[in-house]
């Protein structure tokens, strides 16, 4: 990382104001049968005033620019969380939830989002910029839940020489867990979830653009997705229970074609997530605190 790109990225943090968000959407089920369809996963209870599994309420908040708005890569070229950063790269890198409330299905749901932080850092593949942005989502007037997520943004000006990521190699044991589940991921699965999140960034559908232009050895899978699939063990394996808090961080990407593995160990009302490609250390670790109350 060049000294001129670390000044512009402490400049970016220093300065930039962005505004705070307000979405209300209705809870519609389908999207969750949807999504149990793509896991070719049981689905859960979807009549009006049964509640939403954690993080599913990323298929109720989603953004839709318009296609003239959209940029290179297939994400808005501009947007209200998106910082000001020169040949911007983006990456998601983790996140944390608090339940507070069910999210019952045909409510009205509301988030407010914020910036919450902006931290410049340097790291082997130059300047970057960590973004925490905070949704506080309410039913009713009453709060449901707390959520952050914390997206990574590389500069990457015109004429950088591209990164290039080999497919990660080895023979590491698949992570082990009293609760597994596994997705065997493809194109078509990959583009499913994009449709799904209405995301269209094109390192998850486009090959040549994420070899050629990102430098991936191969379609990514989603960030978004593997934090599911790991909360698909508790929905699956405690049905009676609750996942009160959740945190997980992303270590590395994963590339298809793979079998994605994930594995819980419970402790109490503890639980620890490990999420990985077949043979390559996590791209995922998480914890969750399960309570067998509302919240």
């Amino acid at each position: 990382m060049s000294e001129t790109e670390a000044t512009v990225l402490e400049e970016i943090a220093s300065s930039w104001r962005p505004p705070t968000v307000e979405t209300a959407r209705r809870v519609d089920p389908w999207a969750s049968a949807a999504f149990a369809a793509l896991l070719d996963a049981d689905p859960p209870a979807l009549d009006e005033g049964d509640p939403l599994p954690p993080l599913w309420h990323w298929f109720t908040l989603l953004d839709h620019p318009a296609t003239a708005e959209l940029g290179e890569d297939g994400h808005p070229a501009n947007g209200p969380f998106l910082p000001p950063i020169p040949g911007r790269r983006r990456m998601f890198a983790g996140g944390r939830l608090r339940r507070l409330a069910p999210i019952p299905y045909g409510s009205l749901l509301h988030s407010r989002a914020s910036v919450a932080s902006v931290t410049p850092k340097s790291g082997r593949s130059g300047a970057m910029l960590f973004v925490t942005v905070r949704y506080e989502l309410s039913v009713d007037g009453a709060p449901v839940a707390v959520e952050e997520q914390d997206i990574v943004y590389r500069s990457e000006p015109e004429g950088t020489p591209r990164r290039t990521i080999a497919r990660p190699q080895g023979d590491e044991p698949a992570p082990e867990g009293e609760w597994r589940r596994s997705l065997a991921t493809d194109p078509v699965l990959l583009a499913r979830f994009s449709a799904l999140t209405y995301n269209g960034h094109r390192i998850h559908y486009d090959a040549p653009y994420a070899t050629a232009v990102e430098g991936y050895p191969d379609l990514v899978v989603h960030g978004p997705l593997l934090a599911l699939l790991a909360l698909e063990l508790p929905r699956i394996n405690a049905p009676d229970e609750h996942v009160a808090e959740f945190s997980y961080r992303l270590a590395r990407p994963a590339f298809q074609p793979a079998t994605i593995v994930a594995a819980g160990n419970r402790s109490g009302g503890q639980v620890e997530f490990a999420v990985a490609a077949e043979g390559v250390a996590p791209s995922l670790i998480g914890t969750a605190r399960l309570t067998r109350d509302g919240a």
